[in-house]
């Protein structure tokens, strides 16, 4: 069996960001949940990315058996009062079956766009690792152009044994290395079957599964041969086949080893 062990469901069903779930959200994600199931895709991480969305995530965690849920805000969301999501986001914890939050993210750092703050990232970034760490819970990072100083932050709590997931990993080998010894897991989806992604694969395939976690960004980041439609938590089956392709082992060991890396991380258990 299969995790998607990072996964948007609930703008799946939206058609704005930072909004409420709609009251019918259950009817529109049941095929959705179904589909993964018959695809052997049989438990789901949503990931947060601000205070909203993690609420939504919440929900959906405690609606669905087989999903669980991260809170986090991501760094292209850290507001002027990033500090009340964390205020927001401890209650939250106390008040939940801590069965339901499994993580904190998606959290990091993000340089891509020109008018990014970079204190504010670097000081939310590092507010939620002490989140994550006050509840014994691994973290989700986003790097977008800011691979060393993500370095440098996780490698601050190296003491504290951080743990988590390089999240759509896009970095370069060395990155790799250092973020696996670091204790990271390198999360990859459809960005792996992309033509121009030669450097990617050749990581992933020097990469021992021991390291690896199968996730989708859905719905982000499809397959290539789904280029320009909604992912879906069920493609996490086409990555596992085409990572096995990749590292020339069996289907079945990569989904093993994958799934036994998220289990180990997130404390999941079959829903």
């Amino acid at each position: 069996m299969l995790i998607d062990t990072h996964c948007h469901l609930n703008t799946i069903v939206k058609t704005q960001f930072d909004v409420l779930l709609p009251q019918n959200f259950s009817t529109l994600l049941e095929p959705i949940l179904e589909e993964a199931r018959v695809h052997h895709v049989t438990r789901i991480i949503n990931v947060g990315t601000s205070l909203i969305e993690s609420t939504n995530c919440v929900l959906l965690a405690k609606t669905f058996k087989n999903v669980w849920a991260t809170l986090g805000t991501h760094p292209n969301d850290l507001t002027a009062g990033w500090k009340n999501d964390i205020t927001a986001y401890r209650n939250i914890l106390k008040s939940t079956d801590r069965g339901r939050i499994v993580g904190i993210g998606e959290i990091g750092l993000d340089y891509h766009y020109p008018d990014f703050d970079k204190q504010r990232q670097y000081d939310g970034f590092r507010a939620q690792i002490e989140l994550a760490l006050e509840f014994a819970l691994p973290i989700v990072i986003h790097t977008r152009d800011a691979g060393d100083d993500v370095l440098q932050v996780i490698e601050e709590y190296k003491k504290d044994n951080l743990k988590g997931i390089i999240h759509c990993f896009s970095e370069d080998a060395a990155f790799a290395r250092h973020a696996i010894e670091l204790g990271f897991l390198l999360g990859i989806g459809g960005p792996l079957t992309y033509p121009k992604n030669e450097v990617l694969r050749d990581i992933f395939k020097q990469t021992p599964l021991d390291h690896i976690v199968l996730e989708t960004d859905a719905p982000f980041l499809p397959p290539q041969h789904m280029r320009g439609k909604p992912n879906t938590p069920a493609q996490i089956e086409t990555v596992a086949y085409f990572l096995a392709t990749l590292k020339e082992v069996t289907f079945e060991e990569v989904a093993q080893k994958t799934t036994a890396n998220a289990v180990n991380l997130f404390k999941i258990q079959n829903a």
